[in-house]
C-alpha cells in the first residue's frame, strides 16, 4: 500500500461539480492499494498516519501529530500510484481490483474516524478534481511494505 500525504492548510475534492469531501487543516492523502495488500498493510498505514510528528509545534519544528493538533484528513483513492511506469506506458497489474480496493479504501476511512480523525474522502472510481493549499510543501511517500 502507499500512501502519499501532503500536509495542507485546506484540500478538497470535487465530482461532477459536487464536492465530495472537504477539510480545514491536516493532511490530504492519495491511497494506492496494491494486489499483495491486505488488512495488516491497512492497519500500518493508519497507525503511521496518526502517529507521523510532522506538523509544525511552537517552535516551527516538525513535531506534532494530526491527532495531537485535531487535523482532518482528505482520503483520495488513487490506483495510479501503483502502476509500473518502466515502460512508455504505465502498466496497473499490480494494483488490487476495483472490488476488493474499494472495500480497502472504505475499511480505511472507517479506522481512521474510529481513531477520531475527522476524516472525509474522495468517490471511488470516479473522475475527480482535488484542490489544495499545501502547507510547506510537506510531502512523504509511505509504502506500507517499509513500515
Amino acid at each position: 500500500m502507499i500512501a502519499v500525504i501532503q500536509r495542507v492548510k485546506n484540500a478538497k475534492v470535487t465530482v461532477n461539480k459536487d464536492v465530495a469531501g472537504e477539510i480545514n487543516a491536516g493532511f490530504l492523502v492519495y491511497l494506492g492499494i496494491m494486489d499483495a495488500d491486505d488488512e495488516n498493510d491497512l492497519e500500518k498505514i493508519v497507525e503511521k498516519l496518526i502517529t507521523m510528528r510532522i506538523i509544525a509545534d511552537e517552535d516551527s519544528k516538525m513535531n506534532k501529530s494530526i491527532v495531537e493538533t485535531k487535523g482532518e484528513i482528505l482520503l483520495i483513492p488513487q490506483f495510479t500510484l501503483c502502476a509500473d511506469t518502466q515502460g512508455l506506458r504505465p502498466s496497473f497489474s499490480k494494483a488490487k481490483n476495483p472490488k476488493e480496493a474499494k472495500v480497502m479504501f472504505e475499511n480505511c476511512v472507517k479506522m481512521l474516524i474510529s481513531k477520531g480523525i475527522k476524516t472525509e474522502k474522495g468517490v471511488f472510481g470516479a473522475y475527480m478534481q482535488v484542490t489544495s493549499v499545501n502547507d510547506g510543501p510537506i510531502t512523504f511517500i509511505i509504502n506500507s511494505d517499509k513500515i
